[in-house]
């Protein structure tokens, strides 16, 4: 599975820790392709897709759905992620040809794109009404975000690492990411011994670029803790279910009175999907058979 994007998941201190890792290269470089980013979206959207699979490994049912939504007073001006329980996760920035200039090292400056805004988690995990969590953004580095919400929405001591690397061609050399959470109880040793290695941790596009798998970044943050992964790994990918019947259903939505007013134009319809950037085109006969279908139904 070495060229395949996967989740791993794991276990440590005897249950007290559970974690989360993501080698997610080419979910990241899927998106940027899709919405053609600029490299700090591209960077910015790329740890949000990240951290959104992760949290959506943590949900158990299969039609469990989360969305990571952005509202920035940045130039970005919104991001929206969403992933299920299987590896499946889409995402879009409402400005993703943000150009910014780097900041020291030439590091791209994701938190400028993004900060200040707003990050709302919503779960439809089958309940009468999805639980929704909303934060302010603390950084607009997206980790540190994320760190904040679970500290503040659910009240779980949480580390999260992620990072994006963009190639002088624009293309993404390397993606990933860990979540590592203190269960209810932790020992405080456990916790001190765990904070001191975390500040000592590189950055995990420096790890990655060193040839690391996600399993060894865990076993460098987690190994003196007697971490234990899970043998199953779950593939990922970047997966959107728009189709042309999901936009027709769209344009019937519309009413009768509307389908009219498009056919008396003679143009054809293109609709878009915001997720995956995928183009769909109505000609006449189309757009004739769903007025047909809509007076049948009056």
């Amino acid at each position: 599975m070495s060229n395949q994007d996967y989740i791993v998941r794991g276990t440590a201190a005897q249950g007290q820790i559970r974690c989360f890792g993501i080698s997610s290269k080419n979910l990241v470089e899927e998106a940027r392709r899709r919405h053609d980013c600029s490299p700090v979206i591209a960077a910015a959207l790329g740890r949000l897709l990240s951290g959104a699979a992760m949290m959506g490994a943590m949900m158990k049912n299969e039609d469990d759905l989360l969305t990571l939504q952005i509202d920035s007073q940045g130039p970005v001006k919104s991001l929206v992620v969403t992933a299920d329980a299987f590896g499946h996760v889409k995402g879009y920035a409402g400005n993703p040809q943000v150009d910014l200039p780097p900041k020291h090292k030439g590091k791209l400056d994701v938190s400028a794109a993004v900060a200040p805004g707003v990050l709302t988690v919503i779960k439809d995990i089958g309940l009468k009404e999805p639980y929704s969590g909303q934060v302010q953004l603390v950084s607009g580095e997206i980790a540190e975000d994320l760190t904040y919400y679970f500290a503040v929405s659910e009240q779980t001591p949480s580390a999260v690492s992620l990072g994006v690397l963009v190639d002088t061609d624009c293309t993404i050399s390397c993606a990933g990411g860990f979540i590592v959470q203190l269960m209810p109880g932790t020992e405080d040793e456990i916790i001190g011994k765990l904070e001191e290695t975390l500040k000592e941790t590189p950055s995990i596009t420096q790890m990655l670029t060193q040839g690391m798998s996600i399993e060894d970044i865990l076993n460098q943050v987690l190994g003196q803790f007697d971490l234990e992964l899970l043998e199953e790994k779950r593939e990922v990918s970047f997966h959107c279910n728009c189709s042309k019947e999901r936009m027709t259903k769209a344009l019937i939505s519309l009413g009768s009175k509307e389908i009219q007013s498009i056919l008396d134009d003679g143009e054809d319809v293109e609709m878009n999907c915001h997720f995956c950037n995928s183009h769909y085109v109505f000609d006449r006969e189309e757009l004739e058979a769903i007025q047909a279908e809509l007076k049948s139904r009056q």
